[in-house]
């Protein structure tokens, strides 16, 4: 088959396209996907520039989301048959290989129904970002009906989900924003408040909050930003942030002054892990998600594709930033 292959950790010309072997069921609980499109993700292009958390798989191909048809099922398969549409977060982060390839192997049981409603493109956009959002607000945050959530880069691939999920749990969303564009992007997600980042988003939350600050703040930037958001969070309040905190630009007392829950997510650790559970968990908060595209509840937005054999044009308008929604590969 046809892959992008990662020949070595660098900069996006270490992606090359390459035939490799087929791969091939080895368990009874296994389906073999014929893809039709894979999701690009900022992991993607972190892995791509340090190496991937199994260095010593090679080589290696990335991609964690992937739709497709199946094209072949193990004999124990018990949810699909040859012809079903499905999409999923699997692979990719250097174990087993990714979905930058016309093909793969995943177990059933971490595998969805594609939404009826999606295209391939569509479904292949959103697993990651999907179980992200998902995980950071409902699990981490414990968002209830009538909370007031404050997000992080709305227009982002999680962030446009974040605002979603939100709105639908019956919250009020603020999100911080660099545009005129974004913000009518935004609002049309139900955003209820647009801050562009330039402004003191600090205080606009406090005064949007008669000075309490927001029940919960979603970071999906990081670096200062964390640090900068703790004191927009209300006493007792929470922050989940899906980048690792940085001790050299800040540090935790007024998080603690003010007894903050903190929440850290990487949608990946159930994978990392081999966490069986786990995985089979996310695999249904896809099947929920689905039904929501399948009822106009949840959309998701692809800004631009891109071939498979243009890898390496995809990874440098991801890294160029400032991104509105999601990036595919089609195949």
């Amino acid at each position: 088959m046809k892959a992008v292959v990662m020949t070595s950790p660098g900069a996006p010309e270490v992606l090359q396209v390459q035939q490799v072997a087929d791969p091939v069921i080895e368990n009874d609980r296994e389906i073999l996907v014929r893809l039709k499109a894979a999701g690009v993700n900022p992991i993607d292009t972190k892995l791509r520039t340090r190496g991937t958390f199994f260095p010593d798989q090679k080589p290696a191909i990335l991609g964690c989301d992937g739709a497709g048809i199946v094209a072949e099922v193990g004999k124990n398969v018990e949810n699909f048959q040859v012809g079903d549409e499905v999409y999923f977060c699997h692979s990719g982060i250097g174990a087993t290989p990714g979905n930058y390839a016309e093909l793969t192997v995943v177990d059933e049981r971490f595998v969805a129904k594609k939404p009826t409603s999606l295209s391939f493109v569509e479904a292949a956009a959103a697993p990651l970002v999907l179980i992200t959002a998902w995980e950071s607000l409902y699990d981490r945050g414990k968002l209830e009906a009538g909370r007031k959530v404050l997000i992080h880069g709305g227009a982002g691939g999680v962030g446009h989900v974040a605002i979603q999920l939100a709105k639908l749990q019956g919250t009020e969303v603020a999100t911080t924003i660099s545009s005129a564009e974004k913000a009518d992007f935004v609002k049309s997600l139900g955003a209820d408040l647009a801050i562009f980042k330039n402004i003191d988003f600090v205080q606009v939350v406090l005064d949007w909050t008669n000075g309490e600050g927001v029940d919960l703040a979603f970071d999906t930037i990081g670096g200062k930003v964390f640090y900068d958001t703790i004191p927009a969070v209300k006493v007792y309040g929470d922050i989940v942030t899906i980048l690792e905190p940085d001790v050299n630009l800040g540090n935790l007392k007024v998080a603690r002054q003010r007894n903050l829950r903190i929440g850290l997510e990487l949608m990946l650790t159930p994978m990392m892990k081999g966490l069986m559970e786990a995985q089979v968990d996310q695999a249904n908060i896809l099947q929920q998600c689905g039904r929501l595209f399948d009822q106009g509840k949840l959309k998701i937005h692809v800004n631009k594709t891109f071939a498979l054999d243009d890898a390496i044009e995809a990874h440098r308008m991801l890294e160029a930033g400032s991104m509105v929604g999601k990036i595919v590969l089609t195949i």
